[in-house]
C-alpha cells in the first residue's frame, strides 16, 4: 500500500535552496532549466520543524516517540558526558567511550593512529581534553545511545582504572549484546525510521526509507533575478563618505514547484513496529497513522529557505493531491515535460495541464488510487481528476485513517 503526495507551490522573490557556489539549485527537464529544491533540504524542513504538529513531538503512552541524534559528538554527548555525570573518572569514561565506539561502528586505521598519536600527548603533557568525536556525522537514536550507556556503566562497576577498561570491555562487550542493538524498538530514533539511514557497522540495523520525497522543481522555466544591495554605514559621517559600507549581490527566484513524495505504508508500520513489513496489516498502525497525519500537514505548509531575514520565503501549497492505492506510485512530473507558460496565469496553466495528464494516464492505465485534494483558486478541469475536495484537516485525517484501517 503506497500513500502519494503531489504539491504546486509558489514562492516569489525568494532563494530557497542554494548550490555550493550561493546560487539557487536547478535541474534540466523537458528542454528547459528549471528551479530546484533539493529532497535533502525538504526533508530537513519537515524533520527539524518546531510548531504545531511537529514530528519530534509525537507521543506514545504519555511519552515522547524518540528521534535520532545526527552529530559527529554522539558519543561525547549521551555516553562520555553521563558516565562521568553518575561519578565515572574522566579518564576511565573517556577510555570506555572510545573502546564502545571503536566496538560499534569500527575503528579505521587513520582513527587508530590519531588516537595513538593522542595518547602520546597525553603522556608528555597535560592538555585540555579534545571531544570525542566520529570522522563523519553519524545517525544513531536515543535508544541506542542510552543502550550503549548502560553497557559502558557495567565496564565502569568493574574498572578501578584506564588498564581494567580494556579487560571489562572484552568480558562485557561480548557479539550477542551487542547485537540487541538491531531488536531495539525503534531503536534507530523516529526520524530515521521515516527517512532511513545507512550503516556499515554489523551492529546497527540498517534502516529503509519509508518516506520517498523528489527533488521539488518549477512547472516552467526559471525565473531568476540578480539582487544588488547594500549596507549603509550609519556612523561614517564625511563629507566624502559615500554611505555604503558593504556592496554586494545576490541571486533572488520566483516559481511554482511540483512536489511529491510517496509512503510506503507497510515498510513505515514495519520500521516503527518490528517485524517483516509483509505483516504490516497485523502489527498496531496507530503511531504510523498519527505521523502520516502530521506528515500531510507538513509537506504543504513548512517551507524551505534561506535568506529568511531579506525574503520571508514562506508559503502554503496552492494545490495538494493524496492518493491511496497497492500500484506502483508514479510522479506526475511529466505533465510539466512541456513547460507552462511563464507570462499569464501561471497556477491556472499548472491546474490544466496536471488535469490532463491524469485524465490520459487514467485512461490508458486505469485508474489506480483512490483520491483527495485541496485546491487554491482552482480551475474546472480539476473535476476531471476523480478527487474529492476537501480542507487540509480533512485531507490528513482521511490519509491516517488509510494508515490505520
Amino acid at each position: 500500500m503506497f500513500l502519494q503526495i503531489h504539491t504546486l507551490t509558489s514562492y516569489p522573490a525568494a532563494l530557497l535552496n542554494r548550490d555550493d557556489v550561493g546560487f539557487a539549485k536547478r535541474l534540466p527537464f523537458g528542454g528547459s532549466t528549471r528551479l530546484r529544491i533539493s529532497s535533502q533540504c525538504l526533508k530537513r524542513h519537515w524533520r527539524t520543524f518546531e510548531g504545531e504538529g511537529a514530528i519530534g513531538t509525537i507521543e506514545l503512552g504519555g511519552e515522547l516517540v524518540p528521534m535520532a541524534v545526527r552529530s559527529r559528538r554522539s558519543f561525547e554527548e549521551h555516553v562520555y558526558a553521563p558516565l562521568v555525570a553518575s561519578g565515572v573518572e574522566a579518564s576511565i569514561a573517556e577510555a570506555i567511550t572510545d573502546r564502545l565506539m571503536a566496538a560499534v561502528l569500527g575503528e579505521s586505521a587513520k582513527a587508530k593512529k590519531a588516537k595513538a598519536e593522542k595518547k602520546g600527548k597525553k603522556d608528555e603533557a597535560p592538555t585540555e581534553r579534545e571531544p570525542i568525536q566520529t570522522g563523519q556525522v553519524t545517525v544513531l537514536g536515543k535508544p541506542e545511545l542510552d543502550y550503549l550507556c548502560g553497557l559502558g556503566k557495567e565496564i565502569a562497576a568493574q574498572s578501578k582504572s584506564e588498564s581494567d577498561v580494556e579487560k571489562a570491555t572484552k568480558a562485557l562487550l561480548t557479539k550477542e549484546r551487542l547485537e540487541n542493538l538491531k531488536v531495539l524498538r525503534r531503536g534507530a530514533g523516529l526520524d530515521a525510521a521515516l527517512f532511513g539511514r545507512m550503516v556499515t557497522s554489523d551492529y546497527l540495523a540498517r534502516t529503509d526509507a519509508a518516506i520517498h520525497v523528489a527533488h521539488a522543481f518549477t512547472v516552467h522555466a526559471e525565473e531568476t533575478e540578480s539582487d544588488y544591495f547594500s549596507a549603509i554605514d550609519d556612523l561614517d559621517k564625511r563629507d566624502d563618505a559615500l554611505g555604503s559600507g558593504h556592496i554586494g549581490s545576490a541571486e533572488l527566484t520566483s516559481g511554482l514547484y511540483y512536489g511529491y513524495v510517496v509512503v510506503d505504508v507497510p515498510l513505515l508500520v514495519s520500521n516503527l513496529e518490528g517485524g517483516d513489513r509483509k505483516e504490516w496489516s497485523s502489527k498496531d498502525r496507530a503511531l504510523a497513522a498519527e505521523v502520516v497525519r502530521r506528515l500531510a500537514h507538513l509537506i504543504p505548509t513548512v517551507s524551505p529557505g534561506a535568506k529568511l531575514g531579506s525574503t520571508a520565503p514562506y508559503a502554503y501549497s496552492h494545490f495538494m493531491l493524496a492518493e491511496w492505492g497497492k500500484a506502483q506510485p508514479r510522479t506526475l512530473a511529466n505533465a510539466f515535460d512541456k513547460p507552462v507558460r511563464a507570462h499569464g496565469d501561471v497556477l491556472a496553466s499548472a491546474y490544466d495541464a496536471l488535469a490532463e495528464y491524469v485524465t490520459d494516464v487514467d485512461g490508458a492505465y486505469g485508474k489506480k488510487t483512490e483520491r483527495r485534494c485541496l485546491a487554491v483558486r482552482p480551475t474546472p478541469s480539476l473535476a476531471t481528476i476523480g478527487a474529492e475536495k476537501g480542507t487540509l484537516d480533512q485531507l490528513a485525517d482521511w490519509c491516517a485513517t488509510q494508515v490505520k484501517g
